[in-house]
């Protein structure tokens, strides 16, 4: 890829991701989430290989299907409340809406089929950007709405997403679609508590980028693609996939690793708010 296309296309995320973040205007929050999605569709589809071009293909559709949501419920709120600041969304309608755009922007249960699918067709390295950088915008979103969101509807999204996670991951042989399952998995954990505690929502989301960061990096660096060829993998550099190892489990959330600690925080505030 011409290294000024790539240089474009990482400053327009970096741009894209501050705009949202930063916005109090649901325009501009939707106009940051546009530049993302046109930034990183070079990316994914640089390799011109059939899959990766399929890959971005479906990825542009989702992600403009969700944004147009968006912009339909910001709509909607300000057409019935006269307001376009983002933590004034209050209308019922709009904030359903909106839970079930950022849903499709994140890839939530049942609205997760896009995401195994594009990770797949897409480098290790375009797959951590999808997996990372990307999800903090919609899921800041989430964050400065979450007193308006509708508690049920959440839930039921993120114990569906929690579950097929775990369960569909089980199934897969490559790499990328193991991760992207975990992704899921993760986001169903942060939707769960966002009503009740955002911060820890937050808290999850950073520990989740700080495992899956070295992860999908130490897949690149040993050329990792499948399980079979993971098996074997320690061979090569046998410090590195040790490593490796206490990431996935740490990943997993076993109980002295650093991944079990956002599930178990999660677990109290729940029992707190009698869930």
């Amino acid at each position: 890829m011409n290294p000024q296309a790539k240089l474009l296309s990482i400053t327009s995320l970096f741009l894209g991701s501050t705009i949202t973040i930063t916005s109090n205007h649901w325009i501009m929050a939707w106009t940051g989430l546009e530049i993302n999605t046109l930034a990183i569709l070079p990316l994914i589809s640089k390799s011109h290989h059939p899959r990766a071009i399929e890959a971005a293909t479906k990825y542009f559709l989702v992600q403009a299907a969700a944004s147009a949501l968006l912009l339909f419920s910001s709509m909607t709120n300000a057409w019935y409340t006269g307001q376009w600041d983002i933590t004034q969304l209050t209308h019922p309608t709009s904030c359903l809406l909106l839970t079930t755009a950022i849903s499709i922007k994140l890839g939530l249960v049942p609205f997760h089929f896009w995401f195994p699918e594009v990770l797949q067709g897409t480098s290790l390295t375009t797959g951590l950007l999808l997996a990372t950088a990307l999800k903090f915008p919609p899921i800041t979103l989430l964050l400065l709405t979450s007193p308006s969101l509708n508690p049920t509807l959440l839930t039921i999204l993120a114990i569906a997403s929690t579950a097929l996670g775990g369960w569909a991951g089980l199934n897969q042989t490559q790499t990328r679609k193991i991760l992207a399952f975990s992704s899921i998995s993760h986001l169903g954990w942060m939707a769960i508590i966002l009503v009740y505690n955002p911060k820890l929502t937050l808290i999850t989301f950073y520990l989740y980028c700080l495992m899956t960061i070295p992860i999908f990096l130490t897949l690149d660096t040993i050329k990792t693609l499948k399980l079979t060829t993971m098996s074997t993998a320690w061979t090569k550099i046998p410090p590195l996939t040790a490593t490796l190892m206490l990431m996935l489990l740490s990943l997993a959330g076993l109980p002295p690793l650093t991944g079990f600690l956002p599930k178990w925080l999660i677990i109290q505030e729940l029992t707190k708010q009698e869930m």
